[in-house]
């Protein structure tokens, strides 16, 4: 038998972080072919250059999609897009892959999807039918979830929503969340090893902050940002903070420089980092009293390491969360105050909503039953029993 080639693509450090054992698995299996395209914040400069991390964890890439324009505009957003789908299609035709395995709903993934659709190559996607209404990944994800052949849903309220979309329920699947596989596969650096890879010693208590521009939003979040920092500012010094930066989002680039400047401001007691990569970041997480923003990994990793998480905003809204997630309003008074119960909230009881970290394993087992590309290609409108009247 043939093995099958499937075409993983990858845009981001977060998103890399959440496939890396789905792509260690695929590598290793003699069933697939793993194609790797890789495209977007990876291949910037200012976000860290982070290709060369995939490349130092040993998986060869397949193609190289340039496709960020500079700016940090709509406009440049939206060329992003443009020139995603052209690159993408060009990766395509050469790769000639069975299935595009995508993950989440940030605009480079939506232009991926929308070259797979074209070419009649069947997408399995990976975290559908979330909801974070705070920003345009929204919409983007429930496109995604259209254009798409095979759902991994990363927990059940998700997969519901998937269905309710039309989806037909058999390629429906319930697998939790891949970013959680870390906890079971991957030690973790200790302390004495965090503060070598880091560069930097940990305070007596840590803060681990990460925000977002919120795209729905005229001024991209930069306001909420403003209010973000005026809540750190009168933190006890002993609390070092540890920042990774924005994304590549409308607005990113303004919020990280406004953040770089804060950071060299306080000194003293923050630090700011492009990128982490999935090690050091998953480890930080492990070591600090709480984690502070509007990033998805506050709701999805934090509570399964009994960590409390002040979601800021409402970048983040809809998402499904454990007992351990705070939300607040992004005002510097509500911030300070969820940061303060936050470092009290005993969280070692927690139950994390996104699965047992085994989700691989079940999306590689799917994966290797899934029908032929005919077939999976076949898509009807499946209706619920309540729109059926």
């Amino acid at each position: 038998m043939d093995r099958r080639r499937i075409c993983v693509v990858t845009g981001s450090r977060a998103e890399y972080g959440l496939l890396f054992w789905l792509l260690r698995d695929l590598q290793a299996d003699p069933v697939f072919d793993l194609q790797l395209v890789v495209t977007g914040m990876h291949l910037a400069p200012e976000f860290g250059n982070t290709v060369q991390e995939i490349e130092k964890d040993g998986f060869g890439i397949s193609r190289r999609v340039e496709m960020l324009q500079p700016g940090g505009t709509p406009a440049a957003i939206a060329k992003s897009v443009g020139l995603g789908v052209i690159g993408m299609s060009d990766a395509l035709v050469q790769l000639k892959p069975d299935v595009v395995v995508l993950l989440g709903d940030r605009f480079e993934i939506f232009a991926a999807a929308q070259a797979a659709m074209i070419h009649n190559i069947p997408i399995a996607h990976i975290a559908g039918g979330d909801t974070s209404e705070g920003a345009t990944d929204e919409a983007m994800r429930h496109a995604i979830t259209k254009m798409a052949h095979l759902h991994f849903a990363t927990n059940g309220q998700s997969a519901d929503r998937i269905r309710q979309l039309g989806e037909n329920p058999a390629r429906v699947f319930d697998v939790g969340s891949p970013g959680l596989d870390h906890l079971r596969r991957r030690p973790l650096l200790d302390r004495a090893a965090l503060e070598q890879a880091l560069g930097e010693q940990l305070g007596a208590r840590n803060l681990l902050v990460t925000f977002h521009p919120v795209t729905l939003h005229e001024d991209s979040g930069m306001a909420e940002l403003d209010e973000l920092l005026a809540a750190l500012e009168p933190l006890d010094p002993s609390i070092r903070l540890w920042f990774t930066s924005p994304n590549a989002d409308a607005g990113g680039r303004a919020m990280a420089s406004k953040l770089l400047a804060w950071v060299a401001a306080h000194k003293d007691r923050a630090r700011a980092y492009a990128s982490l990569g999935p090690l050091r970041y998953l480890s930080l997480m492990a070591n600090v009293d709480a984690v502070v923003g509007n990033s998805s990994s506050g709701l999805y990793e934090a509570p399964s390491f009994g960590i409390a998480t002040v979601d800021v905003g409402d970048r983040q809204l809809g998402r499904l969360g454990a007992a351990s997630v705070l939300h607040c309003a992004a005002e510097r008074g509500a911030i300070r105050q969820t940061i303060d119960r936050a470092m009290m909230l005993d969280c070692k009881g927690t139950v994390s909503p996104y699965g047992d970290g085994r989700a691989t394993d079940r999306i590689i087992e799917i994966l290797r039953s899934m029908p032929d590309r005919a077939e999976l290609l076949r898509k009807s409108f499946h209706m619920t029993g309540s729109d059926r009247g």
